[in-house]
């Protein structure tokens, strides 16, 4: 497969701190196109796995950073909050550039389509489902980013090309110039505040997707199911060379895309036309709940833009295979349903999934954010019954005293074991086990996906061995 060769930086001397997946892509890529390269890592285990891939390696504490031109961080690595890390003082210090494997993307491929994804919730399903459309329409893409394959790993477009990108508040801190041609925003609420030091910074860092062309032409699709949405869509609505697209799972909105009651409705020709009912995505199984109807109308908002026809963007929306770890179905044993939600790694997103069954058993805990539970609290007539685990099991506790049932357990084998016992035990219609922790996974679990993998193989062998 051929690697992301970025000619404008070569024979530079660029510095990358960060050896994961996307840090070894971008180094290797780098060095690929003509650009000296020196890399490291805190850890010796990364740094090892670099090695043995040719990477050459350089403590950067010990680099002379006035012969630097750049500096690629990993999204990771703290630019700005609660601090900047030691590597990012030295850089800044020197007034070296700090930038991300995003911008460098955008450089390499100057005449591609670029089609951005940002949102607090709903930006991977997004993704996933704007690819997965496009692609079966035949379209020439390539989907990656914050999802999937890092950013230079991906195969190199021409103008015949569109990147579908997933991208963090994270990644967009480390853009510079790098402009989208369709700049997508979900939702916004409070999450990685610690990271942007608020909430102020955050939305930052988030309207980083709308920089302008030189030439304008571009395209936002803006979810107004949240006040900061509706700010930020009349924000860039009166900007020059933007046309605003609006999306709701609410309410119908003039000009744009939006959900009633499961039916999609497209408005995009605004004054020009009447709003027409596109279909009915209470049927696609793959995508429940208001939230990912808000997911399906930026997809088809997306893929109209990409010149796609109503009709062959439903039949691919009825064909989508859904994500793991978002709503995932697991199972059905004796008519209880087990979903991996593990993704929901803040009670924003766990609101979602709750909202979109009737009776549940809830699994939640974890690693919490800050600001507790509020967004859950007004779903819980739903939960029949919450299981508690990990650091936040006794905030959590706290917060849930005397509204709904609950049962301390620890850890995630045993609440499942507890939620699977008490469902089948009961046996009501339409009940649901659903893991959507609220939390971040980072107490017991080294990221969300070995925890709804855990999840997964526990739910796989309990039908396995026809526990009822």
């Amino acid at each position: 497969m051929a690697m992301i060769e970025n000619t404008a930086r070569r024979n530079q001397n660029i510095a990358v701190f960060g050896l994961g997946v996307s840090g070894i892509a971008t180094a290797s890529a780098l060095a690929q196109s003509g650009v000296h390269v020196t890399a490291w890592d805190d850890g010796a285990a990364a740094r090892t796995a670099a090695g043995q891939q040719g990477i050459t390696l350089a403590d950067p504490r010990k680099t002379d950073w006035s012969d630097m031109d750049a500096l690629v961080l990993s999204p990771g690595i703290p630019l700005t909050h609660p601090e900047p890390h030691e590597i990012v003082r030295l850089a800044q210090a020197a007034d070296c550039l700090i930038l991300g494997d995003i911008e460098l993307l955008a450089e390499a491929c100057p005449d591609a389509t670029f089609i951005a994804i940002t949102g607090t919730n709903g930006k991977s399903t997004t993704t996933a489902l704007i690819g997965h459309v496009l692609e079966s329409c035949g379209l020439n893409i390539q989907i990656g980013g914050n999802l999937g394959p890092p950013a230079l790993s991906l195969e190199p477009l021409r103008r015949d090309g569109a990147y579908v990108l997933e991208l963090s508040s994270y990644q967009l801190d480390l853009t510079h110039e790098a402009r989208f041609d369709i700049a997508v925003l979900l939702n916004i609420s409070p999450d990685h505040l610690d990271r942007h030091g608020g909430m102020d910074g955050y939305i930052a860092a988030k309207k980083r997707i709308f920089r302008n062309r030189e030439n304008g032409g571009q395209v936002a699709v803006i979810g107004v199911d949240d006040a900061h949405g509706v700010a930020l869509a009349d924000d860039i609505a009166a900007r020059d060379g933007w046309r605003v697209i609006r999306i709701s799972s609410r309410t119908p909105v003039t000009g744009g895309v939006y959900v009633i009651d499961g039916r999609l409705f497209d408005h995009m020709d605004g004054n020009a036309g009447a709003p027409f009912e596109v279909c009915d995505l209470s049927a696609v199984i793959t995508l429940p709940g208001a939230h990912n109807w808000q997911n399906a109308a930026a997809c088809y908002a997306v893929a109209r833009i990409m010149e796609l026809t109503p009709g062959d963007i439903a039949e691919k929306l009825a064909l989508y295979p859904g994500l793991a770890h978002r709503q995932e179905t697991v199972s059905r044993i004796s008519g209880v349903l087990y979903v991996n939600d593990s993704k929901a790694t803040n009670p924003d997103a766990a609101s979602r999934a709750l909202g979109s069954y009737d009776t549940i058993y809830w699994i939640a805990g974890g690693r919490a954010k800050d600001g507790g539970l509020g967004p859950v609290l007004p779903l819980l007539d739903r939960v029949r019954h919450a299981f508690l685990i990990g650091e936040a099991e006794g905030s959590f506790a706290d917060e849930l005293n005397d509204r709904i049932p609950f049962d301390r357990c620890g850890d995630l084998s045993s609440a499942l074991s507890a939620a699977h016992a008490l469902a089948q035990a009961e046996q009501i219609d339409g009940a649901v086990v659903l893991l959507s922790p609220a939390c971040a996974s980072f107490d017991q679990w080294p990221n969300f996906e070995a925890r709804g993998d855990a999840f997964r193989q526990q739910v796989q062998a309990f039908a396995a061995e026809g526990v009822q």
